[in-house]
């Protein structure tokens, strides 16, 4: 299947892109977003930030087919501001993040990322890390496996699949996604497998855990902010809930006058919003899109813009 930008134009269109600025795109994947980018700059500049080697070799010659005036980071967006200093960069005019995985990582059976395949239990984005989903799998206790997947898969049966799973793996070493599959249907019966699908949550927990994905988008966007210009534009396409009331709740605060100087008649500089939202309420894929895409049915786009 060939990678889709979910919202292609919609986050574009959200950056109010200038020919001479500065962007960031902190989520490169296979270059569809990097590509639209690239062709309304003239003078300007993209900096565009992924740790998947293969995403990478792919999406610098199809750049390179548009233009010559990008940089691409071998580096998790995390760690984005001191990666753009490195390269004297202080401030941009727009950054977008694509948090969903591109098509041809969910498609590489080797990868690991789908239930409806058989593969090895990797979920990697960056492969050189050294812990992976068998790791995750076979190694956590019942606690750790419970909170994760009651944390980041928000499945109400957590403990009882984490508990068949380390009773499952004294047999034998947990090695495919099927595996796994076969395992937690065990653990939770048909009834409740066929109707409510726990390996979606379970596996959605998991890559979370192994790409550390939450803890990374808490700790980048505060950064992310800082980074722009006056009137630089930021475009956020999330998910899962999980995402989005990260992206949400930091967005709402940081837009809003602090509640601790609210009513004063002069109100210090530091207590002021640094943002504004574009969009009040996530911006939703369109129909068309949800006919030609499927995998975009869960996504929402923010759009703030720095004042």
């Amino acid at each position: 299947m060939k990678h889709y930008s979910v919202m292609l134009n919609e986050a574009i269109d959200g950056l109010n892109i200038k020919s001479d600025g500065i962007y960031v795109d902190a989520t490169l994947g296979y270059g569809g977003h990097s590509s639209e980018i690239l062709k309304r700059l003239k003078t300007g500049h993209l900096y565009s930030f992924d740790q998947d080697e293969e995403a990478i070799s792919d999406s610098k010659k199809r750049l390179s087919e548009i233009g010559d005036n990008f940089t691409i980071i071998y580096s998790n967006f995390v760690n984005m501001k001191e990666k753009l200093q490195e390269l004297g960069i202080e401030k941009v005019d727009g950054i977008l993040f694509d948090l969903g995985l591109s098509s041809p990582q969910i498609d590489n059976v080797n990868r690991g990322f789908t239930f409806m395949n058989d593969a090895p239990l990797d979920m990697r984005m960056d492969s050189s890390s050294s812990v992976d989903a068998k790791k995750i799998v076979n190694t956590y206790s019942v606690e750790e496996l419970t909170n994760i997947f009651y944390l980041y898969g928000e499945e109400k049966m957590s403990r009882v699949i984490a508990k068949k799973i380390v009773s499952e793996r004294l047999n034998k070493t947990i090695e495919t996604t099927k595996e796994l599959v076969k395992i937690i249907e065990s653990a939770v019966g048909a009834k409740y497998f066929n109707k409510s699908h726990p390996e979606r949550q379970i596996f959605q927990a998991i890559r979370i855990e192994v790409n550390g994905e939450l803890t990374v988008l808490k700790s980048v966007l505060p950064d992310a902010i800082d980074l722009l210009n006056k009137e630089g534009r930021m475009s956020v396409i999330t998910f899962h809930s999980l995402e989005d009331r990260i992206v949400k709740q930091l967005f709402k605060k940081m837009s809003e006058v602090d509640d601790l100087v609210k009513g004063l008649p002069v109100i210090p500089d530091e207590y002021l919003p640094s943002i504004k939202l574009i969009n009040k309420k996530p911006i939703l894929p369109s129909e068309n899109e949800l006919k030609e895409n499927s995998r975009s049915r869960s996504a929402k786009l923010r759009i703030i813009e720095r004042i």
